[in-house]
């Protein structure tokens, strides 16, 4: 095998794997599909530009063309997409959670005004930017290195790098926090954590903000390899929800898995000669098909027992 393959793939699951875990956590805890995660997306890889584009000359004149300068670039780029993802949670709490979470049918209502949020959030980026796509930082820098004679890239070693330490604290603060516990209350069951006085009117905000966070950084670390567009976030939308489908819904660990199996499935089917990258969206909706077909519940499928 070409383990240049596996870290390609390895590199796509990272990514995906961010959007589908952040569309699990929200549906698990708040019965809310996000349809708006990819104006989040959008949004933070945007602002992440703004600012870099602000902060260039300020890091030139402090630190020149050094180590420095790259390292403070950097900084820039992912804290700023962290920072506009998580506003952008809040943003989506407040107008579709806050006005509509008490009320019937909330899960269908919210779906419907995430995806209005969607839509005008990407009209206001084409008004205010074109359609002209825009390039972020390399924020590992250029280069690669070798190790057991498989060549990395930088930026490939340093998405799955940031992937597995971000997500890692994620479940960190999940699981030994006040406001996790909270959180995975209401992921195993709403109705009795409510009963045992969490609010979810007020937990649901960092799980906004978290999820959107989560996003954001999705868009920095995508942005290495692709360019910065209005619709730069609808990719990773249906690739987050069909990965988070596959992995069942609510099902972190099988998210993770579900991230694994669509990010080598799209490697490989690329370096198929008669395949291509013209196919890989039909080869991977096709092998979600079929395993929802055999097992609706997905790969994780606990949370449906556990409600049970």
């Amino acid at each position: 095998m070409d383990f240049g393959i596996v870290i390609y793939a390895l590199n796509l699951a990272a990514i995906y794997g961010l959007m589908a875990i952040g569309i699990s956590i929200l549906w698990s805890s708040v019965g809310m599909i996000n349809m708006a995660h990819g104006a989040t997306f959008a949004v933070s890889g945007y602002a992440a530009w703004i600012a870099s584009e602000a902060m260039k000359p300020v890091i030139a004149a402090a630190f020149g063309k050094t180590l420095l300068a790259s390292m403070a670039t950097a900084s820039v780029v992912v804290g700023v997409a962290l920072i506009a993802g998580a506003l952008m949670g809040v943003v989506i709490y407040l107008l579709a959670f806050l006005p509509i979470h008490d009320k019937p049918n909330f899960a269908v209502r919210s779906l419907i005004i995430t995806l209005a949020i969607n839509i005008a959030t990407v009209q206001a980026l084409l008004f205010f930017f074109g359609p002209r796509s825009r390039g972020l930082p390399k924020i590992f820098g250029f280069g690669r290195f070798e190790v057991l004679g498989v060549s990395i890239r930088y930026d490939q070693a340093g998405t799955i790098i940031c992937t597995v330490v971000l997500l890692g604290l994620v479940l960190e603060w999940l699981r030994h926090s006040r406001k996790g516990l909270e959180i995975r209350a209401m992921m195993q069951n709403s109705e009795g954590a409510a009963l045992s006085g969490v609010s979810v009117r007020w937990t649901a905000l960092p799980v906004m903000v978290v999820t959107g966070a989560l996003a954001g950084m999705a868009a920095a670390l995508l942005s290495q390899t692709i360019f910065v567009s209005p619709t730069a976030g609808a990719i990773p939308l249906i690739k987050g929800l069909t990965i988070a489908l596959l992995g069942g819904l609510g099902s972190v660990p099988g998210a993770v898995l579900g991230a694994l199996l669509i990010g080598f499935l799209e490697a490989i089917t690329g370096v198929i000669p008669f395949l291509g990258q013209r196919y890989v969206m039909f080869v991977q909706f096709a092998f979600i098909i079929t395993v929802l077909v055999i097992r609706p519940r997905g790969l994780g499928g606990l949370l449906d027992d556990t409600r049970e």
